[in-house]
Parts: C-alpha cells; structure tokens; sequence
C-alpha cells in the first residue's frame, strides 16, 4: 500500500477552497481512515485547524505522538475519569447524552472548548434542538464551558444535494443555536463539496472527512469528479500466469467459467488483506495501466484476474487494486458497498510504502 502525504494535503487544501474562510477540523477518526491516523497527523499538521477523533482513546494517541493541535472528541467523554483526561490534555469533547450531564456535573476541570451535539434529524447521537437554550443556560457557568462553548450537529443526506431534510435539519440547527454565543459546526465532506458549508448557519468550523483521502461523498461521482487525489493506492504482485481452456471453472463455488481461451493471472491479495470478498466477477483492476477483471470468488490470500486484455502481463508485474488510476469507489461500488469501508478495512499485514 502506498500513501501520499502530497495528496492528503492537496485535499484539504480542496476542501478549503470548497469553504473559504473556514476552519478545518481534520477528521482522521478510525486509524485516519485506513491511512494511519499518527501519520495523517503528521502530514498535515500546520495544515489544518485542528484534528476530530471518534473517542478519548484516540485522542490520547496523538497526544502521545506529539499532536500538539487542537482536538475534536466526537463521542466525547463518559466516565469522570475521561472528562479528566480531557482537561489534562486539552482535548474538546462532544456532550451528546443526558448521562455525560450527569459525570459532568461532578467534573470541575477547564477545558479549551466544550460542543453540545444537536440531533437535528440524524436521529444518532444529540440532544432535541429545543434543548437548546436550556443546556446553555445549566453550563454557561460550567468550569468545562468557560473558555467556550459550542454547538455542531450533523446531516443524514448530505451526500444527496436535493434531498429536502438537508434543509430541515439546517432550519432546526439554525434556529436552535441562532441566539447563542459560540462558535458553530455543520459540514462534513458532503456538504463542503456541495457548497452548503457557505450557508450552514453561519458555522465557523467545517469537519472534512472521506474527501481528504480522495474519495467524492457524493453520489454517482469519484474524488477526480471535484479534482480530489486518491492518498491510498493498493498493489500486490502478479504470482502467476496461465491459460484456461473453455469450459475450466474458476474459484470456490466454480462461479466463473471461460468461454474461451483465457489467460488468467493469481493476484497476491485476498480478503485477509481488506479486500472485499463480495467483489464479483467483472470488478476491474488495473495491470500495465490496462484495466482486467476479476474472475472467480475473492479468496483469503488471492484472486483470480482475466489477463487477455494484457498480452504482456507476466509474473512479478504490479497490480493496482484501487488508488491511482483505478478510483476506489468503483470498486466499492461493484461490491455493493462504500469507499469509506474498503479504506477503513485495509488489513496491517499489507506493507505501507510513503
């Protein structure tokens, strides 16, 4: 696997250009999506604003490794002993539940920043918009809310540009918040790309996720649709060559037979590895900048390509799984799934190269 700290930066730079004037939260929750969350730390540190993490956990990880940036905590804290970790080293946690009220009402420690969530329609995690000014008026002398308290909430279908709750649920967020002081945040990567970070309620923050690692949100398009990079590129060699004769089956469950005679070629690479075993016949991949398909089922450690496409393909040639060339949302895509969790998926034992 390849990655590439240009492109993770060239992306953001995208996604600041989609919202000008903007602050950058940085998501690089779930092990930066696949890509390392210590290192896409490091690529753009002085880059973006600040960084937004699924858990406490995580946070303490780039602490460790000398993330000195401010912090987004989206699941924020639960025990009184993560709200202490959270002032200790100036993380800023989400308040999202009535039962973190409860821990934080024992909780006497400062925090650089603390956002309540608001469930405008999401229906995961928040509190109901009219709950607003109520939970404003119980914290605003809260020692965790003393330098600043803050407000986000999140889109169901923001990666759908004309579906009417988009609207609704920024209505209700709008609203909610429109008389109270601190700072604001709404747009994920599908609304910064759809230009709807320019009117989220004044929002002063924008939380860019899957389009910094190259990928569109939105649907029917690829991250080269809106000049966006793939910073992952999977390969694996060619391991070997032959010619099935017509009627020879590939695979478990024999799914695939060759009408002719076809040269066929065994990819180092199976579902141990991250890739989707559901892939069918037909997925491309890329030899020799030639797209082949896949034959036969996923297995553990290999799969099957249909070589005929590229005469001089031999072993020890280079196959590029999804990344440059080959966007890895057609891949999702053919296997019924979302580039979000291929990335995600991408197993240890591959062998990173920067």
């Amino acid at each position: 696997m390849r990655r590439s700290a240009g492109a993770l930066r060239h992306n953001l730079a995208r996604a600041r250009a989609f919202a000008p004037g903007r602050k950058v939260w940085a998501v690089i929750k779930a092990d930066g999506y696949g890509h390392g969350m210590e290192w896409a730390a490091a690529a753009l540190t002085g880059h973006a604003d600040g960084f937004s993490v699924s858990c406490v956990e995580e946070a303490l990880a780039l602490r460790a490794a000398g993330v000195s940036a401010p912090v987004l905590v989206l699941q924020g804290a639960r025990t009184a002993a993560e709200w202490d970790l959270c002032s200790r080293h100036g993380l800023q946690p989400v308040l999202h539940d009535e039962a973190q009220l409860a821990v934080l009402a024992d909780f006497r420690g400062e925090l650089p920043g603390l956002w309540i969530k608001l469930d405008t329609g999401m229906h995961r995690l928040g509190f109901a918009p009219m709950k607003a000014q109520t939970l404003f008026q119980r914290l605003r002398d809260h020692p965790a809310a003393r330098r600043g308290l803050h407000w986000l909430t999140h889109l169901a279908c923001g990666d759908q540009i004309a579906h009417p709750q988009n609207a609704e649920q920024l209505d209700r967020f709008r609203h909610a918040v429109a008389e109270l002081p601190g700072q604001r945040s709404v747009a994920n990567s599908a609304l910064v790309i759809s230009g709807g970070a320019a009117g989220s309620a004044s929002a002063e923050w924008t939380r860019p996720g899957i389009m910094l690692y190259g990928p569109s949100p939105m649907e029917g398009e690829v991250g080269r649709d809106r000049a966006l990079r793939p910073v992952m590129t999977v390969t694996a060699p060619l391991i070997a060559v032959k010619t099935l004769e017509p009627g020879a089956c590939v695979g478990y469950g024999a799914t695939w037979t060759a009408e002719g005679s076809t040269r066929a070629g065994v990819v180092a690479i199976g579902y141990a590895d991250g890739y989707p075993r559901h892939a069918p016949s037909g997925t491309p991949v890329l030899v020799h900048g030639r797209e082949c398909p896949v034959i036969g089922r996923v297995s553990m450690d290999m799969l099957e390509i249909d070589l005929n496409g590229v005469p001089d393909a031999v072993v020890g040639d280079t196959v590029t799984l999804w990344g440059e060339g080959l966007p890895v949302e057609r891949i999702a895509d053919a296997a019924g799934t979302i580039s979000y969790e291929l990335l995600t998926r991408v197993a240890g034992r591959l062998r990173v190269i920067d």
